[in-house]
């Protein structure tokens, strides 16, 4: 009997053991993913890619089908705003998905700093508080995503992939989240600043000195891995006599509405700068000669079709444009320099040949050019 005991007792003793073992394992297990993932937002400063990183990095960790991220807008901080920060949820195009500072749920979120339901967001906010718009995106969670009791974003966790009824969130699921939200929130924080900062008021586009940060870096990766890479240089023809005839407000206008079309023109993955005055630059990835063209034509038709109606006077807007392409075989270059001034020395050829055309920047013309 005895003997008995002694081996339930001894069984009993390895199974707890055994079951210690495994929850440090995973303990281990989890500290280790959320080491990598601090390192993966830590080493991102670009916005778009820093908040691509979080949604997939909870939609994996996590097991939910997609996942959004309100944030401030950076040129304006007063709302939060969904924007295109979203992947694998369904928004309804009629829906304007914008919270003010000023809603309670905000208020909540940044007091609390709590993960919430839907059904526990309603029984914790006040009375009237209207969230049917957060409430249509049909989410298992809502993360505030704060840092020093400052809100800086509201992540927005989908339906969760489950084989048992219940798609709750464990207390060690919710833990972990918590801890991806803080990581988030400096990320967010550290790449919100970043872009105010790189960031031209007038035209919302990318400063020079960032441009030239992010090509250098394309143009190391295109060497690397071959492919094709292409600049587009930009001038507003003749732009001082909007200033001369009409003011410097219809300049500012017609370089806001210039940059306006440049940006809506151009993939996420490309990059609109304005280079200085009334001067802008694209940087085209993994695009070579010929793609670069059809977006350079398409931007300068859509520039001079556009109706340019300043305090009720029509003006004529109309651009010159340079396109150079590094290509490992035909032009290898190796500075980044050197590309845009490839591109500016042909956008002097369209400025030469009569404007509000795009000039490539063939190595055999542009030797022959002697910029002013």
């Amino acid at each position: 009997m005895n003997s008995e005991n002694e081996e339930i007792t001894q069984h009993t003793s390895t199974q707890e053991l055994q079951a210690q073992v495994e929850q440090y394992e995973k303990k281990i297990f989890d500290l280790q993913q959320l080491l990598e993932i601090s390192r993966s937002l830590c080493s991102t400063l670009e916005f778009a890619t820093l908040i691509e990183s979080i949604l997939y990095t909870c939609m994996g960790q996590f097991h939910v089908l997609g996942a959004g991220i309100f944030v401030l807008n950076a040129l304006d901080t007063d709302t939060f705003h969904l924007d295109s920060n979203y992947s694998g949820i369904d928004v309804n195009p009629n829906i304007s998905y914008i919270i003010p500072s000023s809603n309670p749920l905000v208020r909540l979120l940044e007091m609390s700093n709590s993960l919430y339901t839907i059904d526990e967001l309603i029984e914790n906010l006040p009375g009237g508080t209207d969230i049917s718009m957060l409430s249509s995106l049909k989410p298992s969670l809502v993360v505030p995503l704060t840092q020093h009791n400052h809100l800086n974003g509201i992540l927005v966790l989908g339906e969760r992939i489950t084989l048992s009824e219940d798609s709750g969130y464990t207390a060690d699921e919710k833990e972990q989240l918590s801890v991806i939200a803080s990581l988030a929130a400096i990320a967010v924080n550290n790449a919100a600043l970043l872009e105010r900062s790189s960031t031209d008021m007038m035209t919302h586009l990318k400063l020079k000195y960032f441009f030239f940060n992010i090509l250098t870096d394309k143009l190391d990766s295109a060497l690397a891995n071959d492919t094709k890479l292409s600049v587009i240089m930009f001038d507003i023809d003749f732009f001082k006599r909007f200033n001369d005839t009409y003011g410097h407000a219809c300049g500012d206008y017609v370089l806001q509405t210039v940059a306006k079309i440049i940006k809506s023109s151009i993939r996420g993955q490309d990059m609109a700068a304005r280079y200085g005055g009334e001067e802008f630059t694209v940087l085209l990835n993994e695009t070579n000669k010929d793609d670069a063209m059809v977006v350079a034509d398409r931007i300068r038709s859509k520039v001079e079709q556009y109706d340019f109606c300043y305090e009720d006077q029509h003006v004529k807007v109309t651009i010159s444009l340079g396109v150079a392409t590094f290509d490992s075989k035909v032009n290898p270059i190796t500075a980044p320099k050197i590309l845009v001034d490839q591109a500016d020395q042909a956008l002097y050829v369209s400025k030469r040949n009569g404007r509000n055309r795009v000039t490539f920047a063939d190595p055999k013309l542009i030797s022959e050019i002697k910029v002013d």
